[in-house]
């Protein structure tokens, strides 16, 4: 929002700046009978008068009069002395070719030749100056005030939600057993050695009773 208004003060002083700017250029500067210049015309009196019928003349353009320096003067007079061609106390006179004479008043203006009857054989000009447009005002609008730089209100965050982390049952570990632990001591009935077995079948029971009792070793060493 505030670049847009920014954007639109600029506008609008560009636009204001190019209409003064119009204004200025839009000065005419208007030369006197064009390449006749400012002479004697041949017509007379009704050639300058027909030259000033097709311009427009406004506050602010200037009249350039081109003559030969030592034979022609430009007097502005006032209305009374334009017809009777009265050249004394002129209201201006240039007599140094060309004369850029500035309009700075509406209203109807007089021009002459002061010389002798150069007035008379028709060297004379009247015109009549408009207004100048009158250009408004320059207003330069007053910016918005700024936003207020508060910060809004940041909402509060909710607690974070824990979810419980399933336990997994441990099984037991199976007791084991010493490998430190001393085997079992056996003893027999009778501290008497038994009789010595007969043949093959003899000695097949002597070495049956100490194979289990390896392997028992062995099943309990495990």
């Amino acid at each position: 929002m505030t670049r847009f208004t920014l954007s639109l003060v600029v506008f609008i002083v560009t636009m204001v700046a190019s209409m003064q700017f119009y204004n200025t250029m839009a000065q005419t500067t208007h030369v006197v009978g064009d390449t006749l210049g400012w002479t004697i015309a041949p017509g007379g009196a009704a050639t300058y008068t027909n030259w000033a019928s097709q311009q427009s003349f406004t506050v602010g353009d200037v009249l350039v009069f081109n003559f030969m320096n030592g034979q022609h003067d430009v007097a502005e007079v006032a209305a009374a002395a334009y017809d009777p061609c009265t050249s004394t106390n002129p209201i201006s006179l240039t007599t140094t070719s060309p004369a850029s004479l500035t309009l700075t008043t509406a209203g109807t203006h007089y021009y002459i030749c002061t010389f002798t009857s150069h007035c008379q054989a028709g060297q004379k000009l009247t015109i009549n100056v408009s207004a100048a447009a009158t250009t408004p005002p320059s207003v330069t609008p007053t910016p918005p005030p700024s936003p207020s730089t508060t910060n809004p209100r940041t909402p509060t965050a909710p607690p974070p939600t824990t979810t419980p982390t399933p336990t997994t049952p441990t099984e037991p570990c199976p007791p084991t057993s010493s490998p430190s632990a001393s085997p079992p001591t056996i003893t027999t009935g009778s501290t008497t050695p038994p009789p010595p077995p007969s043949g093959g079948a003899s000695s097949f029971n002597s070495m049956l009773p100490v194979s289990l009792l390896a392997i028992g070793l062995a099943f309990l060493n495990y």
